[in-house]
């Protein structure tokens, strides 16, 4: 796929060093790689809820985005970097 087209130009990705050295264990890249993805998992995680009288709200389920964070956390390791 070409950058031309406009799908992307690799503004919205992690630098390759990055990836390699959270991928590697570093806990500053790893950070990196969470605050990265924060707006992501916020989005993943929202929820409807319902006050009182009746009117939805949405808010993030801070469970779910913990739980989220942490499956990243876990997996980044995993990450095999070619």
């Amino acid at each position: 796929m070409s950058e031309s087209n406009g799908v992307h130009k690799g503004k919205w990705l992690l630098p390759y060093p990055v990836i390699v050295s959270a991928s590697q264990g570093d806990i500053v890249a790893m950070g990196i790689e969470l605050t990265h993805y924060e707006p992501y998992i916020a989005r993943l995680s929202l929820k409807t809820v319902v006050d009182d009288y009746g009117y939805p709200h949405t808010c993030v389920d801070e469970d779910m985005r913990s739980r989220l964070e942490s499956k990243l956390i876990e997996k980044v390791p995993d990450f095999k970097v070619a």
